[in-house]
C-alpha cells in the first residue's frame, strides 16, 4: 500500500533534529549522567513558589490552559512596562521562533544568521522553505556588522541574533544592536533572542521603542527561571507584528501548569537574584577548573561557559565523548573555529565536583 506523499517542502528535507538530547545519550550509554552540564538548563531549579503554584494547579489539569494567557501577559505587561498587546506567549522560544518564521518567510525568502549560531532557528527556516545565508563569528562573538551587510546583500526578510550568544556566551552592547536596526534593509525583521538576558550586564540590553516594527524580542522562563521542562516563553514588539502570532499560533499550546508556574516565578524576584548569584559563582568555578587543566574559559554573560581547549575540533569532540563515557554530559560548538571549545553549563557544586574529578583523568587519556 502506497504511503501518502508529504507536502513539497517537508518532502525535500531530511528527517533530523537540531540536538541529540541527553536522554537519548543516556539510553545509548545504558546509564544516567552523573553530571548534566550540557543543555544550559538551570540546575539550581525553579522558584519554590513556582513549584507550589504548579502543584496546586495539577488538580485542575483536566482544564485547558487559558488560550489568551491573560494573567501571565498582564504580569509581563507590568514587568516590561509595555501594553499587553505588545506581548505574546508561546511554547518556549523554539516554538515562538517557529511561528515567527512561519509568519514572515515563504519559499525562497532569504534569511541571515551566524554560522554556528542556534541550530533550531535554522531548522525552522528550512521547514518553511527559506534560504539561509550565514556569516562567520568574529572574535568568538556574533558580528552585527556582518549580519546587516549580508542582509542588505541578499535582501533578507529575517535576521537572527542571540544576545547574549549561544554557544559562546559572548554579548553585544545594547547600543550596537540599536545601531544595527538602522542598517537593516527595508521590510527586514530582526529576531532578537534574549534567552539569557537575565544574566547579562545592563549595558547589553538595547533601549528600543516599544512600537519599533524592525524587531521582535524573545525571552524565556527556561534559563534564569529554571523552567525548561515547562516550555514557556514570551515575545514582545510592535503590536501589529505581535498580533500576527494570533493568526497561526496553537491557541491552547501553553499548558495550565506552565502558565501557573511562570506567573509565580515572575513574581519571585528574590529567587531570581539568588539564581544569578549562584550562576556567577558557578561560572567562576568552571573558569578555575578550566585553568587548572590547562584550558581557558571565555567571558560569559550566560548560565554556561565556553572553554577554549587550545586544540582543534577533533580534540574537543573526543573530550566531549570521553566525558560522556565517564558520566559527564557537556556540549560543544559545531563549526570551526568555535569547535575548538567545549561548553559547560553552570550547575550546583555537587555536579561541578564530578567535573573537576573526571576532567583531568579524561585529559590524561586523550
Amino acid at each position: 500500500m502506497k504511503t501518502p506523499r508529504f507536502a513539497p517542502i517537508p518532502a525535500g528535507l531530511p528527517a533530523t533534529v537540531p540536538f541529540i538530547g541527553p536522554e537519548t545519550l543516556e539510553r545509548q550509554r545504558g546509564a544516567p549522567f552523573a553530571a548534566r552540564l550540557g543543555a544550559n538548563e538551570n540546575g539550581f531549579g525553579p522558584s519554590p513558589r513556582a513549584v507550589q503554584a504548579m502543584a496546586a494547579a495539577a488538580s485542575e489539569i483536566w482544564k485547558y490552559g487559558d488560550s489568551t494567557n491573560h494573567d501571565l501577559i498582564a504580569a509581563l505587561s507590568a514587568h516590561l512596562d509595555l501594553p499587553a498587546d505588545h506581548i505574546t506567549v508561546g511554547e518556549g522560544i523554539d516554538g515562538l521562533l517557529g511561528l515567527a518564521v512561519r509568519l514572515m518567510v515563504t519559499r525562497g525568502d532569504a534569511v541571515v544568521t551566524s554560522d554556528g549560531a542556534y541550530p533550531t532557528f535554522n531548522y525552522h527556516v528550512a521547514g518553511f522553505g527559506g534560504v539561509l545565508h550565514k556569516v562567520p563569528y568574529r572574535d568568538d562573538a556574533e558580528d552585527p556588522s556582518a549580519l546587516t551587510a549580508k542582509a542588505r546583500q541578499v535582501g533578507a526578510r529575517l535576521v537572527y541574533l542571540a544576545n547574549p550568544d549561544n554557544p559562546m556566551g559572548s554579548w553585544q552592547e545594547g547600543a550596537m544592536i540599536q545601531a544595527m536596526l538602522d542598517e537593516l534593509p527595508a521590510d527586514c525583521l530582526l529576531l532578537l533572542d534574549e534567552a539569557y538576558v537575565e544574566f547579562a550586564p545592563a549595558s547589553a540590553v538595547p533601549q528600543i521603542a516599544a512600537d519599533d516594527p524592525r524587531v521582535i524580542r524573545f525571552r524565556t522562563f527556561s534559563k534564569a527561571y529554571g523552567m525548561a521542562g515547562a516550555r514557556i516563553a514570551y515575545a514582545f514588539g510592535n503590536p501589529n507584528l505581535i498580533g500576527g502570532f494570533n493568526r497561526i499560533r496553537n491557541h491552547f499550546g501553553v499548558n495550565l501548569l506552565a502558565q501557573a508556574g511562570a506567573l509565580a516565578a515572575l513574581q519571585d524576584r528574590d529567587w531570581l537574584d539568588q539564581t544569578r548569584t549562584k550562576v556567577a559563582a558557578a561560572r567562576d568555578r568552571i573558569a578555575r577548573i578550566a585553568q587548572q587543566n590547562g584550558m581557558t574559559a571565555l567571558c560569559s554573560a550566560t548560565n554556561f561557559v565556553a572553554v577554549d581547549t587550545g586544540r582543534d575540533g577533533a580534540f574537543a569532540r573526543a573530550m566531549v565523548a570521553a566525558l560522556a563515557a565517564e558520566g559527564v554530559f557537556i556540549r560543544m560548538p559545531g563549526v570551526p573555529p568555535l569547535d575548538r571549545c567545549i561548553r559547560i553549563s553552570c550547575g550546583p557544586d555537587a555536579q561541578l565536583d564530578i567535573l573537576a574529578e573526571v576532567l583531568p583523568k579524561v585529559l590524561a587519556r586523550l
